[in-house]
């Protein structure tokens, strides 16, 4: 059997040269989760002034010598008002995020204060001037304090997020402080799905005597776009031979990507497997994880000869292009859903060019006994309790979708170890590997 690092070796490897090249450009209230085509670079200093993290008073730290010293209120500056230049000896009332007035090199926050006659607590009007009273100092400050510096977060020029990476809602505001309004980023991968088997029927319709609902169909689809990609969802190919080999000639035109469940064995009513073989190319794997094992992987050729999904062009490029990857996933439900999360996820990521590596495990530990391990990677669907440790779902059968809804992670059990409780485990957070 192949170990499941080399198979996600041979899939990063297989997966490159289907790299997306067509970029976009969006507003930026709509790029979350997407892929940067280019650096963002700042056409600001960030913040683009010296401004005070607290409510309080600017002032200069050598004019409070000692607690209790008083200084005249010259002025008063709420957020975005620009005051004038501080006079020695006095203080400038401000507030979260004013600016500090240039010859202030300190804030002293306004439960240090003691505002005096004169300095009610007066609405935030933007108004200075006379009238404005005394603030007895209660603290000596330190020059610099509650001062955020201008250029501290982003210098002008500077790149504020990098080509590759993927936009996250914290890397959206920090595009927005720097001035982007839109962002070039990668398209969507465009991911093709379907199932085959006369047994599966809809959710909502009647179950006939032998059939089962098509609930791999809606677990597949929900990953997928959770991964963000664009979903094509070819419906229940017939089990015939020319309806699957029809059914991979039209999700190959459009999609970079085809992803299946089950069918792909080598039984008499398994089309799948002789359909992709005959549209393209495929490889059966067995791949010694738990649960998984049956993985396969391949690409399907775009029968118009056109540059397809990616819009590439010329030499290798231009012929990967024509083509769609495949990927054959195992029938249960479980090992379908882990088998993705491992390895589909790592496809997807691969065409993006973002990193392939599976999420650094936890060290946590087990609040259960694994007494009788399996010789293959384990992959065991946990979840953490309130003591910080990892509980164990009580069936691990690979048909048990409730399961994989019950756990927020993974286990990464080596072949053959058992687990005591308390023994340390690696724990891979669920929220980590779908969506990463």
């Amino acid at each position: 059997m192949l170990s499941l690092d080399d198979a996600l070796q041979r899939l990063v490897a297989g997966s490159r040269a289907l790299a997306l090249t067509q970029t976009e450009t969006l507003s930026t209230f709509e790029a979350h989760g997407r892929v940067l085509a280019q650096d963002v670079l700042s056409v600001l200093d960030v913040p683009p002034a010296d401004n005070t993290s607290m409510d309080g008073y600017a002032l200069r730290a050598a004019d409070v010598p000692a607690a209790g010293t008083v200084l005249a209120v010259s002025q008063r500056i709420p957020a975005g008002v620009v005051g004038a230049p501080l006079v020695a000896g006095t203080a400038a009332r401000v507030f979260t995020g004013a600016q500090v007035p240039p010859g202030a090199d300190a804030v002293v926050m306004q439960e240090q204060c003691e505002a005096m006659a004169g300095e009610g607590a007066g609405g935030n009007d933007g108004k200075g001037g006379a009238g404005l009273g005394n603030v007895r100092v209660l603290a000596v400050p330190t020059a610099g304090q509650w001062v955020r510096r201008r250029g501290e977060d982003v210098r002008a020029g500077a790149v504020a997020l990098t080509r590759g990476s993927r936009l996250t809602p914290q890397a959206l505001g920090l595009a927005a402080s720097v001035g982007a309004g839109t962002l070039r980023v990668l398209r969507r991968p465009r991911v093709a799905v379907f199932s085959t088997g006369d047994e599966l029927v809809m959710p909502g319709e009647p179950l006939r005597p032998g059939a089962i609902y098509n609930r791999t169909r809606f677990t597949l689809r929900g990953l997928l776009q959770a991964a963000g990609c664009e979903v094509r969802d070819f419906g229940i190919v017939p089990d015939r031979l020319e309806a699957t080999r029809e059914a991979l000639r039209a999700a190959a035109a459009g999609c970079d990507l085809i992803v299946t469940s089950g069918g792909v064995s080598v039984g008499e009513e398994d089309h799948l497997r002789p359909a992709v073989m005959a549209e393209g190319r495929l490889e059966n794997w067995q791949v010694a994880m738990k649960p998984g094992k049956p993985l396969a992987f391949g690409a399907v050729r775009r029968g118009n000869g056109s540059n397809g999904a990616n819009g590439a062009a010329g030499s290798a490029a231009g012929e990967a292009a024509n083509e769609a990857l495949f990927v054959g996933l195992p029938g249960n439900p479980v090992s379908s859903f882990v088998t993705f999360v491992l390895c589909v996820s790592t496809v997807l990521r691969a065409i993006q060019g973002l990193p392939t590596a599976l999420p650094r495990p936890l060290p946590l530990k087990a609040a259960f006994d694994w007494p009788r391990p399996d010789k293959r990677r384990e992959f065991l669907r946990v979840r953490l309790n309130a003591q910080g440790e990892v509980e164990l779902f009580d069936n691990q059968s690979s048909g048990v979708l409730t399961s994989a809804v019950w756990a927020d992670g993974l286990v990464d059990n080596p072949a053959s170890q058992a687990i005591t409780r308390g023994d340390t485990v690696r724990y891979l957070p669920l929220s980590e590997l779908v969506a990463r």
